[in-house]
């Protein structure tokens, strides 16, 4: 059967987190099939094993790669491309190689699947670094497994919440670390890319503010050693000379606030905690983490694992919501 509505392939992410729970209490909700094809991308086993966690009556059933095009998507049934690496009895809420290796397994899948034209955007489900590395995988996370496994260099990680978008020109590294990465030409690939992001999404001008990296955005010198004007400026005039709309370094203190009022369309954060605070001040179950520069969609939720309360059935799915309704909305537009 033809497809018209996006096939959204959703990565089952650490199976000893909350993520076969969230994406089966997602799949409850008929909403999710109106917009979307949602392709689960995982082991069925362990599905299985997670409707008795959230009291549901879902039919899950394996489906293959090859079969995507003729699956009668509706709901009330899951479909599982089912790799099927893990044992039933995987132990819930604690870091396991087995997991972190299977998590890495089907993000791979659905790159490569996203690649071939399979699937039309990705929805990730929560890992978990320190499973991940100990499953032998040597990557911060999902951002940076997705652009080594697309050959992407120029890529950026966008949040986006209720009334605030964040992009980042550091993410997974030290603050030490993430102050000597910083310099104009990263500033301003990181401003093309916000404006290019949102310009696609039918923004005309986007509004862009960027952070500076010290407090009061250094002050004239105040404060710091002059990594404003050496790191920050540059890029932003750079930017500013291509007729991006773009502003700043301005004091971080006071500009997420302003950002949230409406007076800009997209902050440019220096570093991660800049940047995920204020988002997830504003809610852990509203933030979507959007990777852009790819040369296919991802979305993800903002939380982790959550191994605290995996298996409990109490892990609020309205982050995968929105983040499915994303990748709908920035996936490729079907005849």
């Amino acid at each position: 059967m033809s497809q018209t509505k996006p096939v959204v392939g959703i990565t089952m992410g650490d199976a000893a987190g909350v993520g076969p729970e969230i994406i089966l209490k997602s799949l409850a909700e008929a909403e999710m099939y109106e917009i979307s094809n949602p392709l689960v991308i995982g082991d069925r086993k362990i599905l299985e094993r997670a409707k008795s966690f959230v009291d549901s009556g879902l039919i899950i059933e394996t489906v293959t790669a090859e079969q995507i095009n003729e699956i009668p998507f509706k709901h009330g049934v899951v479909h599982c491309l089912d790799l099927d690496l893990l044992p039933e009895d995987l132990p819930i809420g604690q870091v396991s190689p087995e997991a972190g290796d299977a998590a890495f397994q089907y993000l791979a899948k659905a790159i490569e699947m996203a690649k071939e034209n399979r699937i039309d955007a990705i929805c990730t489900a929560p890992l978990n670094k320190e499973a991940l590395q100990k499953g032998g995988h040597m990557y911060p996370g999902h951002t940076e497994i997705l652009a080594d496994l697309t050959d992407t260099k120029d890529y950026s990680m966008m949040l986006s919440a209720p009334n605030l978008r964040v992009i980042h020109v550091t993410t997974h590294v030290g603050i030490i670390d993430a102050v000597k990465m910083i310099n104009p030409e990263r500033v301003y690939h990181v401003l093309k890319l916000a404006h290019d992001t949102l310009k696609k999404a039918g923004i005309e001008s986007p509004k862009i503010a960027v952070c500076g990296i010290n407090p009061h955005a250094g002050e004239n010198g105040l404060f710091g050693y002059g990594e404003e004007e050496e790191k920050v400026i540059p890029g932003v005039e750079k930017a500013q000379a291509e007729g991006i709309n773009a502003v700043g370094p301005l004091p971080a203190d006071t500009l997420f606030f302003r950002a949230v009022r409406g007076d800009f369309d997209i902050v440019v954060a220096m570093y991660h905690d800049q940047g995920h605070g204020p988002v997830k001040v504003l809610g852990l179950d509203a933030g979507v983490n959007i990777t852009v520069g790819l040369p296919i969609i991802r979305t993800s939720v903002d939380h982790g694992t959550a191994f605290d309360i995996a298996g409990k059935g109490i892990a609020d799915e309205k982050s995968l919501m929105e983040a499915m309704r994303q990748a709908v909305e920035l996936a490729p537009k079907k005849k």
